[in-house]
C-alpha cells in the first residue's frame, strides 16, 4: 500500500478506507503520526500497517481537519490536544483525539461498540444492574484509560433507557455512544460544542428536570461538589474517575478538597455514594482466550464492586477507608467482590494465567489463597471474554 496522498478531495475518502480497516480487522484502536505507517491496536497488541509507506505530515494534518470539521477545535492550540467522537460511514462510532508531537499531528482513534452490550456480555456481574433503578445517589466507575469504563456505563444508560420512564441527561466530552428514543427521554450534551464545561453542564442540568444525570468524568473539585450536591438533592448520578480501586476512588475524590473540608466532604460521600465499580481490561492469555490460536487474543474485564451499606458508609465518614476491603471481602452475598476475588475467578474459568493475576493483585498471597481455596472445593466460576 502507497501512502495516503494530500489531496483534499481524497482525504475523506482515504479517512473513511482507514476506519473501515479498523473495523474488517477487529483493532480496537487505530493511532496515525507522520513518518510512520498506520498502526492497529489488534486484541491488545500493536500491529503496523503491512507494506505501507510513512503517512506525511501533510496528510495528517488533512486527516485531523476532516475530523474537526463543524467542531470547535480550539483547545488545540491552547492545550495541544482536541477530543471528538464521529460516525463512520459505516455507522461504526469512533472517538478520537488529534494532538501535537514535536510540531507536527499525531491522531488516535478508538472504535466503540455498534451495540449496547449486558453486562454478562461485558464480563460484569449482574448485581450491578440493580444500579440501574436507584432513585437518588452517586454511583462512581473507575479504571485506567482505556478500561471500557464508558462502555460499562453505556450498558447501564441503556438499560435504564429501557426500563424507567425518566428524563436522562448526559455530559459527556466526546459524545461516544449514541441513546436512541426509549423509555426515557435522553438529552446529550458534548463539552466544547454544547457546554462550556463539565460543571457548567452539571449545575445547569439541575434546572432541567433531571432524574438521571452522567457526567463523563469528574476532573476538578467544583465538578465534584456540585455531582454530591445533586445527588443529595434527588438525583441518580454517574461518573468516573481515574482511580486503580474501590478505595482509591474514595480517596481520589476527597483529596481534591482542601485540608480542611476533607471531613466533612467523607460524611457526605457516605451519605451519597451508592456504589463504586473499578475494572482494568486483560488479554485474555489462559487457554480459553487462545483457543482461537495466539493471534486471535481476546480480553476480559477483572473488576472490584463496592456497594455502600451502612457499614462501609461508617468507614468513608470516618476516615477508615483501608478497612473497606474487609467488608467486601465478606459481601459476596450483597454482591460486593474484590479484585483478587475476580482475578482468582478468571484463572479458575482459564481466560487469564496465574501469572497473570498475580501480577495485577495488590496482595497475590490472596489471589493464590484464593484460587487454591477454589480448586479445593471444586469451585467452577464462569468468566467472559470481551
Amino acid at each position: 500500500m502507497s501512502a495516503i496522498p494530500a489531496n483534499p478531495n481524497s482525504v475523506p475518502i482515504k479517512l473513511a478506507d482507514l476506519l473501515a480497516e479498523t473495523v474488517a480487522r477487529d483493532a480496537s484502536d487505530l493511532h496515525l503520526a507522520p513518518g510512520v505507517a498506520p498502526f492497529f491496536r489488534v486484541h491488545g497488541t500493536l500491529v503496523p500497517r503491512e507494506n505501507d509507506g510513512p503517512m506525511p505530515a501533510s496528510t495528517l494534518e488533512a486527516l485531523a481537519q476532516e475530523l474537526m470539521a463543524g467542531f470547535d477545535a480550539s483547545s488545540l492550540q491552547t492545550r495541544g490536544s482536541f477530543d471528538g467522537a464521529m460516525s463512520a460511514p459505516d455507522g461504526t462510532r469512533f472517538r478520537f483525539n488529534v494532538f501535537r508531537r514535536q510540531g507536527q499531528l499525531a491522531i488516535a482513534l478508538r472504535r466503540l461498540e455498534d451495540h449496547f452490550r449486558t453486562l454478562t456480555e461485558l464480563g460484569l456481574p449482574e448485581s450491578l444492574y440493580q444500579l440501574c433503578d436507584l432513585p437518588d445517589g452517586l454511583v462512581v466507575v473507575c479504571g485506567p484509560t482505556g478500561a471500557g469504563k464508558s462502555t460499562s456505563l453505556a450498558s447501564l444508560i441503556d438499560r435504564i433507557n429501557r426500563t424507567r420512564r425518566c428524563h436522562l441527561v448526559t455530559i459527556e466530552d466526546p459524545i461516544e455512544y449514541l441513546h436512541g428514543p426509549g423509555l426515557s427521554l435522553v438529552n446529550q450534551r458534548q463539552v466544547g460544542s454544547d457546554t462550556a464545561s463539565f460543571n457548567d453542564a452539571l449545575v445547569a442540568s439541575l434546572r432541567q428536570d433531571p432524574d438521571v444525570i452522567l457526567v463523563g468524568e469528574i476532573r476538578d473539585l467544583a465538578t465534584i461538589r456540585t455531582a454530591i450536591t445533586a445527588a443529595e438533592t434527588g438525583h441518580l448520578v454517574f461518573t468516573t474517575v481515574h482511580a486503580g480501586d474501590c478505595v482509591g476512588a474514595i480517596e481520589r475524590l476527597v483529596s481534591v478538597f482542601p485540608a480542611d473540608e476533607q471531613g466533612g466532604i467523607r460524611r457526605q460521600l457516605a451519605l451519597v455514594l451508592r456504589a463504586i465499580v473499578a475494572q482494568h481490561l486483560l488479554i485474555a492469555d489462559g487457554p480459553a482466550g487462545n483457543a482461537q490460536g495466539p493471534h486471535r487474543r481476546k480480553r476480559v474485564v477483572a473488576s472490584e464492586v463496592l456497594f455502600v451499606n451502612p457499614a462501609v458508609a461508617n468507614l468513608i465518614a470516618t476516615g477508615k477507608s483501608g478497612q473497606v476491603y474487609s467488608v467486601m471481602e465478606t459481601g459476596a452475598t450483597l454482591g460486593m467482590q474484590t479484585l483478587e476475588q475476580d482475578l482468582a475467578r478468571l484463572v479458575l474459568a482459564n481466560y487469564i494465567t496465574e501469572a497473570t493475576a498475580l501480577t495485577m493483585a495488590r496482595n497475590p498471597a490472596i489471589v493464590r489463597d484464593r484460587i487454591a481455596l477454589l480448586r479445593k472445593t471444586g469451585g467452577r466460576p464462569g468468566g467472559v471474554a470481551r
